[in-house]
């Protein structure tokens, strides 16, 4: 599952079946506009059922959850975690299997805050203790599979000196903040959490003090294993990025190289990493890995059109 966006600049939802068949879809109330519409992030459970959300015709952000047989249901998070003006509201990021959601929502104060959304409808803000409380700063959950089968939250928080952190939230509510040795410490660097794994296993990204972009992988018992990509760049805004962590351990990602060239890669368990490119293409970025070890993520085209992939 995915978005796509058509050529008025609107998005639209989509469900593409292991037979390639492709079942598109919009939310009522969905706006209609340039920069509005339907967005899903990887929000899909083994039930297939969905979570995200869409901008409306005032470009105010609302969640959704799509069921397996199409019907919607729309929600909304407090408004205390929830703005109303245009580029604020909430929408759900990832759902686990038991139906449980994470997503997140900006206030009217431009504040970011994660919330659990419950399967009878109920909420649960939260943010990490430590994170800012200025426009722009605040706490996000994980895009890609940031929710565990156990209701673990991984993702990460900006915090008031607008340095970034990683997170995980148990599920009594207690947080264990993550960061990589080598992080810098300076507005724009740190560490994020990208995705966990039902082991409880997580991957994630650290920026150094001269905005290089590197990867890591943590196991439960807090011991963190960077590395790098042979052939990343080494320049700002370079680098390696992880992306997404299944339940055997294998982590896909892309790399930027010192051309500025994002190429794919798939890094085993056992820390062997292969690099792969979507043939003639100009840039690879694949954005997560089921169980089975299939990949799929995004290309661009020589135009800087955008098209999706699936890697077997």
């Amino acid at each position: 599952m995915g978005y796509y966006i058509d050529g008025n600049g609107v998005y639209h939802g989509f469900l593409r079946a292991p037979d390639g068949s492709i079942t598109k879809f919009n939310p009522p109330g969905a706006g209609k506009g340039a920069g509005q519409g339907t967005y899903t992030q990887i929000g899909m459970n083994p039930k297939r059922v969905i979570t995200g959300g869409y901008w409306d015709s005032s470009s105010v952000i609302h969640g959704f959850l799509r069921a397996r047989d199409g019907k919607f249901t729309r929600f909304d998070a407090p408004s205390t975690c929830a703005g109303s003006g245009a580029g604020q509201g909430s929408a759900g990021y990832s759902i686990n299997p038991a139906g449980l959601i994470v997503g997140g929502c900006t206030d009217d104060s431009g504040v970011a805050h994660a919330f659990l959304r419950h399967t009878d409808g109920t909420f649960k803000v939260f943010d990490d203790p430590d994170a800012g409380t200025g426009a722009g700063q605040g706490t996000t959950p994980d895009t890609s599979s940031g929710l565990s089968p156990a209701g673990v939250v991984s993702g990460f928080y900006i915090d008031s000196n607008s340095v970034y952190h990683g997170f995980l939230r148990a599920s009594d509510g207690t947080f264990t903040s993550v960061d990589a040795q080598g992080a810098g410490t300076g507005a724009g660097q740190g560490t994020l959490l990208a995705s966990i794994n039902p082991k409880g296993v997580t991957a994630g990204v650290w920026i150094d003090s001269n905005n290089v972009n590197h990867s890591f992988v943590r196991t439960p018992d807090g011991t963190i294993t960077e590395f790098d990509v042979k052939g990343a760049g080494t320049g700002a805004g370079q680098g390696t990025i992880a992306q997404s962590i299944n339940p055997a351990g294998a982590i896909p990602g892309y790399y930027i190289d010192a051309n500025s060239v994002l190429h794919g890669f798939l890094r085993a368990p056992d820390g062997t990493t292969t690099k792969f490119d979507v043939l003639g293409q100009a840039g690879t970025l694949p954005t997560s890995n089921n169980p089975a070890g299939a990949i799929t993520g995004v290309y661009f085209d020589a135009n800087g059109a955008v098209h999706g992939f699936l890697r077997p």
